[in-house]
């Protein structure tokens, strides 16, 4: 790959009115636009199905947005946001999610210089009883606060964000989260809670896009991949390589490794975090074939897959991992990934990928280049000159691999 990336040359000019504010009233309107051969076509998203070769696998990530914005109020007035990124202790999801009284979070704190010392509170009614949360400062790791929360309300910590907290839009919406983003900003095949950011290229499903597409002969896998808040930091650095990657958790069934293996040749990624998902099993795998165990609670270096040998293919990769899972009695993986895509890379595992458009100078847009080239500036033109709308609440577009990506 090229260790020199000029994040420049990953620009384009997005005029505010064409960031898409709000979603549509209905997600499957939304426009999709389709590069395939070198042509590009435009339709509605819920006409996806024509363009998606046959017998194709839709993978989707079914990580579930928290309400990980949680408001504070000081005496003198001051307001402190507390933006929960990842369970500290307990440090996996389900235990944090499901724990009781106490827990500890990794967090981002907004205007931290009014918050010195003391714990913060907030009061709230629940069955006519008035119970409280605290929250008190207790470190930091990595840049991060850490923040200790009780409470005394009879209520699983997820339970208690689900009361008190508020959905995470991105920030350049500018504007504060409402009462529709609570499902909007939500895939409808959401299951697992732990992402601060949707996998937005899902938003456009309904349930009856994706029965209609499973009766076209289109299957669907499943992974989980949680949305960390990497996804909304710029690339500051000259040269795009130099960008650290953050971590995020995901994990993958048996069942469903072995139904992307059944369709190696005909997956479509449903998304970015699908995709970086996909290709970080795959340096699972290669560790398998190397080393003799995937080594999960080791991340997925940001680079490693690069150093893959080329003879290992996707095919093999995933075979050796499930083959791991297997002699294991393994039903599930779980694992982390600091993997960053960017031109130069080889996928090994889908050959087309539903997405969104991306910031300008993003790692996303990165991703789009490595796997569909140069025709990314094309497309974008054209996105731009045809009405399409911009980021998490846009349009979608069906891109299919350039050979030899």
């Amino acid at each position: 790959m090229e260790r020199n990336i000029r994040i420049s040359d990953y620009d384009y000019p997005l005029p505010e009115g064409r960031i898409a504010k709000f979603p549509l009233e209905r997600r499957e309107q939304s426009k999709l636009l389709v590069c395939r051969d070198g042509r590009i076509a435009e339709d509605r998203f819920e006409r996806i199905g024509r363009f998606l070769p046959e017998g194709s696998m839709l993978v989707f990530n079914n990580t579930k947005v928290i309400r990980a914005r949680l408001i504070f109020h000081k005496a003198t007035g001051a307001r402190i946001e507390i933006f929960c990124l990842e369970p500290h202790a307990p440090a996996d999801y389900e235990r944090a999610f499901a724990a009781h009284g106490r827990c500890r979070w990794q967090c981002i704190v907004g205007n931290l210089k009014k918050w010195k010392d003391g714990p913060l509170q907030i009061a709230f009614g629940l069955g006519g009883r008035t119970y409280r949360l605290e929250a008190t400062r207790t470190g930091d790791g990595g840049g991060h606060q850490i923040v200790e929360f009780v409470w005394d309300a009879p209520l699983a910590f997820g339970q208690l964000l689900e009361e008190l907290g508020r959905i995470p839009i991105p920030p350049y919406l500018c504007r504060e989260s409402e009462e529709l983003d609570n499902s909007r900003y939500q895939t409808v095949y959401s299951r697992f809670e732990g992402s601060v950011a949707a996998p937005t290229a899902g938003l456009h499903f309904t349930p009856e896009v994706i029965g209609r597409l499973r009766a076209e002969g289109h299957p669907t896998a499943e992974v989980t991949l949680h949305v960390g808040a990497g996804t909304f930091l710029p690339v500051k650095a000259g040269n795009a390589a130099e960008h650290p990657m953050h971590t995020e958790h995901f994990e993958i069934t048996l069942d469903a490794l072995q139904g992307i293996l059944e369709h190696i040749d005909r997956i479509t990624a449903v998304g970015t975090t699908s995709m970086r998902t996909l290709e970080s099993l795959a340096a699972l795998g290669c560790r398998v074939l190397l080393d003799g165990t995937p080594d999960e609670r080791r991340s997925v270096g940001q680079w490693e897959i690069y150093d893959m040998p080329e003879r290992i293919g996707g095919r093999e990769s995933l075979e050796a991992l499930a083959g791991y899972m297997g002699h294991a009695r393994l039903q599930k993986l779980k694992a982390s990934t600091q993997i960053m895509i960017v031109p130069g890379y080889r996928f090994r595992v889908a050959s087309s990928l539903i997405t969104n458009f991306h910031q300008p100078q993003s790692t996303l847009l990165l991703l789009v280049s490595a796997f569909i080239g140069e025709r990314w500036k094309e497309v974008y033109d054209y996105a731009l000159a045809h009405d399409f709308r911009f980021l998490s609440y846009g349009d979608s577009s069906l891109l299919f691999r350039q050979n030899g990506q």
